[in-house]
C-alpha cells in the first residue's frame, strides 16, 4: 500500500511540473531532473542526429558516484534523447509522462532494497513540489538578503543619559558610571601599548523583586557592544530551568546550549541561587562547573551576570572557590521608595495616554503603594507597580462600559475609584 501511494505521489508531483511549465523552460526540467547534457539539436528534419548516425550497440551503465555506500543500488537514471526543436508540446509532454515511469521504478528498487536490508537509502516524502536548481539559488538569495544586517555599537553618552533617566537606583547609577570608566581607561592603555590587568567584568546583581536588576543587565550588554568589549552586545536571559536537566549528563550539554548562544553577549541567570542551594546529589552544580569552565575559555567575548536576593546570592558566590574568584562586582539593588513607585507609576500612565484625574486619585495611588511598601519583596517594587496600573485600566474599562456617552477624556483619566478597586 506504502508502496502505490508513494508512486502515486511521484506521478502526480510529474503532473504538477507538465502543468506549471511552459515549453519555453522544458528544457530546464529536463536538465534539473538529469543534469546536463551536451545538446543535440538540428533544424534540419532531414539530418540525423548523432545517436542516428551511430551504430545501435547498447551503452555500458555508468559507474556508481565515488564514494556511493550503496554499491548493491543500480545507478542508471533512464536516458532520453532530446527533443528537437520542430518536435511539439505533446511529444515533449510524453517524453517527462515517460521521467515520471523511470523515476517510479528507481523508487520502488530504492524501498524493495530498504525492506530486504541492504542499507538503501530511506524513502523520502514527496509531498511538495521538487525544487529545481534555480529555485535553490533563488531561496538562497533571499536567505541572504534578510540576513539581519549588525548594528553599529550605540554612542556611550547616549548609554548613559538613558541610565540616568531612570527613576531611582542612584547607587547603581553611580557604580555603573565608575565602570564605564575603568573600561575605558584600561581600553585607553591598551590602545597605548601599555601593560592592563586582566578585566573580570562578571557581574552578581543583588536585591528584591522589581528592582531593575534585568533592566540593568540589558543596558549593561549594550554598554559593553559601545565599549568594544562584546562582538554582538545581546543579552540571554535563564534562569535553573534553562540550564539543568533531569538525568546524568545531559545537564553540561544544556547549559553549554545556553552558553554558546550568549557568547558575544550577556548571559543573565535570574535566581541563579537555586543551582547551589539543593544538597549535593543535585545536578545544579553540573551547571556551575560548566558554567565556570566556559566562562575561562570565553573570557574575551562573554560576560555572566548572576542575580537574585542579596543574602541568597552571598551564599552562592561563596559556595564554590570557582565562583567567588570569577565574580568580583557587586551591585546592590535597594527597594523603591514610595515617591519613586509614583513616578514610575507617572511614567506609565504618560507613555500609555493616561493620567490620574485629580488629587483624590493621586492620594488613593499613594496610599496604595504607602501600605505595599511594608512588604516590597512580596508586592514587586517596579513589577508590582506594573500590576496595579494594569488592574487600574481593568477597573476602568469595567466603569465606562456603563456610560452613554464616553468623552476622550473619561477615555484618559484613572479616578481614585480605579486606583482603590484595583
Amino acid at each position: 500500500m506504502a508502496k502505490k501511494d508513494r508512486r502515486d505521489e511521484i506521478i502526480e508531483l510529474q503532473n504538477q511540473l507538465i502543468r506549471s511549465r511552459t515549453q519555453k523552460n522544458l528544457f530546464r526540467v529536463d536538465d534539473d531532473l538529469w543534469g546536463v547534457r551536451e545538446p543535440v539539436l538540428t533544424l534540419d528534419p532531414s539530418e540525423k542526429t548523432p545517436e542516428e548516425k551511430a551504430p545501435s550497440t547498447p551503452d555500458p551503465a555508468p559507474a556508481a558516484p565515488a564514494g556511493n555506500e550503496h554499491a548493491s543500488l543500480s545507478w542508471d537514471p533512464p536516458k532520453f534523447p532530446l527533443p528537437r526543436f520542430e518536435q511539439s508540446t505533446d511529444e515533449l509532454m510524453r517524453l517527462i509522462r515517460e521521467s515520471a515511469e523511470s523515476l517510479t521504478q528507481m523508487t520502488e528498487e530504492l524501498n524493495n532494497k530498504q525492506q530486504k536490508g541492504t542499507g538503501a537509502l530511506p524513502d523520502i516524502p514527496l509531498k511538495d513540489e521538487p525544487v529545481l536548481n534555480s529555485q535553490v539559488e533563488k531561496k538562497a538569495e533571499k536567505a541572504a538578503a534578510e540576513e539581519p544586517v549588525e548594528e553599529p555599537p550605540e554612542k556611550i553618552e547616549d548609554l548613559k543619559a538613558e541610565l540616568h533617566g531612570y527613576i531611582g537606583l542612584d547607587l547603581i547609577k553611580q557604580e555603573v558610571d565608575s565602570l564605564i570608566n575603568y573600561v575605558t581607561i584600561m581600553q585607553r592603555r591598551k590602545d597605548a601599548g601599555l601593560p592592563t590587568p586582566d578585566m573580570s567584568l562578571h557581574m552578581v546583581f543583588s536585591g528584591n523583586p522589581g528592582t531593575g536588576k534585568t533592566m540593568i543587565a540589558r543596558l549593561m550588554s549594550r554598554i559593553y557592544k559601545s565599549l568594544g568589549i562584546l562582538s554582538k552586545g545581546h543579552l540571554v536571559e535563564t534562569d535553573r530551568s534553562g540550564l539543568v536537566a533531569g538525568y546524568v549528563g545531559q545537564t553540561a550539554i544544556k547549559t553549554k546550549e545556553v552558553i554558546d548562544k550568549a557568547k558575544g553577549g550577556v548571559l543573565f541567570i535570574d535566581e541563579a541561587y537555586a543551582l547551589t542551594n539543593r544538597g549535593g546529589q543535585d545536578f545544579g552544580q553540573e551547571a556551575v562547573d560548566t558554567l565556570l569552565k566556559n566562562m575561562e575559555d570565553m573570557r574575551d567575548d562573554l560576560i555572566v551576570i548572576v542575580a537574585g536576593y542579596t543574602e541568597l546570592m552571598e551564599q552562592f558566590v561563596n559556595s564554590n572557590p570557582g565562583l567567588k574568584s570569577r565574580f568580583n562586582r557587586f551591585m546592590e539593588f535597594p527597594d523603591y521608595t514610595v515617591d519613586e513607585l509614583m513616578g514610575i507609576f507617572d511614567m506609565r500612565c504618560e507613555k500609555s495616554g493616561y493620567r490620574l484625574k485629580d488629587d483624590e486619585a493621586r492620594e488613593a495611588l499613594r496610599a496604595r503603594l504607602v501600605k505595599a511598601s511594608e512588604d516590597l519583596s512580596a508586592f514587586g517594587n517596579a513589577r508590582g507597580v506594573r500590576n496595579l496600573f494594569e488592574r487600574a485600566l481593568s477597573k476602568q474599562a469595567d466603569r465606562l462600559a456603563g456610560y452613554e456617552e464616553i468623552t476622550k477624556e473619561d477615555l484618559e483619566s484613572l479616578t481614585a475609584e480605579d486606583i482603590k478597586e484595583a
